[in-house]
Formats: C-alpha cells, sequence, structure tokens
C-alpha cells in the first residue's frame, strides 16, 4: 500500500482497491473517489456534503476549529483593515494584490460598468411596491443576459472577464434600485467619482432634493462587512453558482442562481434573524430567560448567530464586526444602544455557559452585521441583499475558476429510496 493511497475493501466480495490520497496547501488531504463506482459498484452517501470537497479551488480558505479565514493566503483580518474593497475583489479574481497601476486600471473599469442599460429599470416597474428586494434581485440580475449578450461565450477568456466586471460593476447599481423602488424614491444613478462602497451607499440613501454627505466611520464599517462576505468557500450559494456555471449557463444566470439560495434565512437571511430575536429579548435583564430557553431542546427558541457549519471556534470575522459596531454606534451618538449592549452581554453569558462552550457555539458574522446595517439606516429586508452585493465578486471567481479548470458539468447521484419497480395499472384495476 502506497504512503499517498488509502485502500478501501469490500467485505461482500474481499475486492480491494487503493484510491489516491491528495494533499492541498492548506487543510486536511482528502481521498479521491472518482473510480468508486466503478471498481465497487457503489455510490458514497454524503448528505449536507458535510465529508466531501466538491472542487479544487485556489480562492479561500477556512479552518473552522482554528478560525481562520484566508482570500488567497492572505489573512481576512489583515484585508478587513487595511484593502479597500476594490483591492480584495481584484485579490479574488486574479490570485495577487495589485500593483498601484494595476489597481488604478481595475478601479477604471469597475466604475465606467456601474450604469445600467436605461431600459433595464422598466423591470422594476413590473413588481408589486412591497416586493421584497431579494424577489427583485434575483429578477434583474438574470435578466442581464437579455441586454448584455454580446458576451456570453464562457469559453472565451474576454467574454468571462467582460461578464465579471459587468456582475461586479451592476450589481451596487442593481441593489440600490430594488431599495429606491421598494420605498417609492426616485432612483439614483452612480457617481463614478466615489469609491465602490461610497457610491453604494450614496445610491442608497440619496435624494435629489438634498445634498448627501456620509461619515467615513460609517464607510469604513460597511467596506468591512463587504469585505468580510466577499468569498466564504463551498458555502450554499457558492456552489449553487458553480453548479449552474458547470452547465455552461451564462454567468447572469448562474449569478441569479446564486442569489436565490442566499435567500435562506439559514444562509444570507440569519443576520435579519439575529436582530428580530434582540428585539424579541427586548433587555439585558432577559438574557437569562432566553440562554434558559436556548438549552430546552423541547424550546424551538434558538439563539441566532453564534454556531457555524464550519466554525468551531470564534468566527474571525465576528470580532472585526464587533469593534466595528461600537465604532459606528459611537459615531452615531448611540454609544449606548441598547440592542448592542444586549448583544455583548448575550455574547458574555453564552460563551460562559458550559453547554454553548461544550457545542462550541461562538458568534458568527451574522451576530454583529445586521446592528451595524441597521445603526446605518437599512432596513431589515436589504440585509441579504448586501451581502448579496459583497459576494458577487466571489461568485464571480469561483465562476471564472469552474470554468478554467475545465470542470465538467456537476451530476450528484442518489441513494433512490421510492417504490420498487412495478407495472402500470388501468384505472379499473386500481383498489
Amino acid at each position: 500500500m502506497a504512503a499517498n493511497t488509502l485502500t478501501i475493501r469490500d467485505n461482500r466480495t474481499g475486492k480491494e482497491v487503493e484510491f489516491p490520497i491528495e494533499s492541498g496547501t492548506e487543510g486536511p488531504p482528502v481521498v479521491a473517489v472518482e473510480k468508486f463506482y466503478k471498481e465497487f459498484g457503489l455510490f458514497t452517501l454524503d448528505p449536507g456534503f458535510r465529508s466531501t470537497a466538491s472542487c479544487k479551488s485556489k480562492i479561500t480558505f477556512i479552518d473552522g476549529e482554528a478560525g481562520v479565514l484566508l482570500y488567497r493566503g492572505y489573512p481576512i483580518e489583515q484585508l478587513a483593515e487595511s484593502s479597500s474593497f476594490a483591492e480584495v475583489c481584484y485579490l479574488l479574481l486574479y490570485g495577487e494584490l495589485p500593483n498601484q497601476d494595476q489597481y488604478n486600471d481595475f478601479v477604471h473599469k469597475v466604475t465606467h460598468h456601474t450604469m445600467l442599460h436605461e431600459q433595464i429599470l422598466n423591470f422594476y416597474k413590473g413588481y408589486r411596491r412591497d416586493a421584497h428586494p431579494m424577489a427583485i434581485m434575483v429578477g434583474v440580475v438574470g435578466a442581464l443576459s437579455a441586454f448584455y449578450h454580446d458576451s456570453l461565450d464562457v469559453h472565451n477568456p474576454r467574454h468571462r472577464e467582460i461578464s465579471a466586471f459587468r456582475l461586479i460593476s451592476k450589481i451596487p447599481t442593481i441593489a440600490a434600485a430594488s431599495y429606491k423602488y421598494s420605498v417609492g424614491q426616485p432612483f439614483v444613478y452612480p457617481d463614478n467619482g466615489k469609491g465602490y462602497v461610497e457610491n453604494f451607499l450614496y445610491m442608497l440613501f440619496s435624494v435629489p432634493c438634498a445634498k448627501y454627505t456620509i461619515s467615513p466611520v460609517l464607510v469604513r464599517a460597511m467596506r468591512q462587512i463587504m469585505i468580510l462576505h466577499a468569498d466564504h468557500e463551498q458555502n450554499a450559494s457558492t456552489s449553487t453558482v458553480r453548479l449552474a456555471g458547470s452547465s455552461q449557463a451564462n454567468p447572469f444566470a448562474a449569478a441569479s442562481a446564486g442569489i436565490g439560495a442566499l435567500w435562506g434565512p439559514a444562509h444570507g437571511g440569519a443576520n435579519e434573524e439575529v436582530l428580530s430575536m434582540l428585539h424579541e429579548i427586548g433587555s439585558v435583564e432577559r438574557v437569562g430567560e432566553y440562554i434558559k430557553r436556548a438549552k430546552d431542546p423541547k424550546d424551538p427558541f434558538r439563539l441566532m448567530g453564534f454556531g457555524h457549519r464550519v466554525y468551531k471556534n470564534y468566527d474571525p470575522r465576528a470580532r472585526i464586526l464587533k469593534k466595528a459596531a461600537h465604532d459606528v454606534l459611537v459615531e452615531l451618538g448611540r454609544g449606548n444602544d441598547p440592542m448592542f449592549k444586549l448583544a455583548m452581554e448575550l455574547e458574555r453569558i453564552a460563551q460562559e455557559d458550559e453547554y454553548f462552550v461544550t457545542k462550541k457555539l461562538y458568534p458568527n458574522v451574522d451576530f454583529y452585521s445586521g446592528i451595524i446595517q441597521s445603526a446605518i439606516g437599512i432596513p431589515t429586508n436589504m440585509f441579504t441583499v448586501i451581502f448579496a452585493v459583497a459576494r458577487m465578486v466571489g461568485w464571480v471567481a469561483q465562476w471564472k475558476e469552474m470554468i478554467e479548470y475545465g470542470e465538467g458539468i456537476g451530476r450528484p447521484r442518489q441513494l433512490y429510496v421510492g417504490a420498487a419497480r412495478r407495472d402500470y395499472l388501468f384505472m379499473n384495476e386500481r383498489k
């Protein structure tokens, strides 16, 4: 048996087969089981893909036990502290941090793709005024392929790059327009003299009848939120984008599929659930009561924003946003904000309680991001939209990588547990 293989024996037949073990730059090795069915006539069953690597990737690495998140090898803490969002976009797309000339050229290209075709704005009029902004996002992003069909050849590197710029550049404009439509305000066109994050906030909150200014502290907090959400390995929405893209669907369709997957409360909607939970608890005095309820298996109440499918340690993104939340509230003169105090007390008690410590239920990125966005003035139904704006670059980078690696179409198999083969009965023969 070779050192870099795993031998599997079928006890039914006595057949033994060696499967190669492949090691990555970081993280646990993997067993390459592509030939498992051919050798044994068996499928592997792994619901939720808890032990399955679905692809090879160079983009993002997570060590859940140690609480580590790396973009292209760079610690998320360093990027959140020092990088612009545009710089992180370049890093995720191209694998390296840009020099000044590369950065300037990249920002120029992103900036000059921010406008939407004017007819796209007609799509918004087809939605009810009370439509959820995510519903609008799914439809409008998918419809981009009807307007930008000059670059939909996924096998053409130039087409892939143009589509990437269009998605990254236009998603803030699309998102802001979704919000403006939902509140009955006029659409705000992008201002190419502003940075990516500042321009997004400008399109969200400015109105034609007043001059708009925003504190650099709030811009910095939003920049950090977007950097922290830019990519996160093979999560549900990213896997959806890659699977949709594997059929050679155009990138706008794949991105729309990702937005749909992100919409779920177990994924992108979790920060909205955190804020609802904090409002339900209401005050610091009631924290003990709700901690007790969270530990009761018969009680449906759950502490939202604690624990993570991958992280079994403190989510490194939560540490950054905890400080950002404090800075934002101080800047807005709300340093004694009851929701923030409640969140900190809930975190403190949960981390000292044996139940949560044993189960490794630490705060995740959703725990503080909702507090920040709410303080800035973003309504809860826009929280997942903000997530989609930030994650678009990750989806695009993962989609491009999947295409460039030449991965075939995704086609999972199943364990069939339905009815066995049976013959058709005519109506008069059925009981």
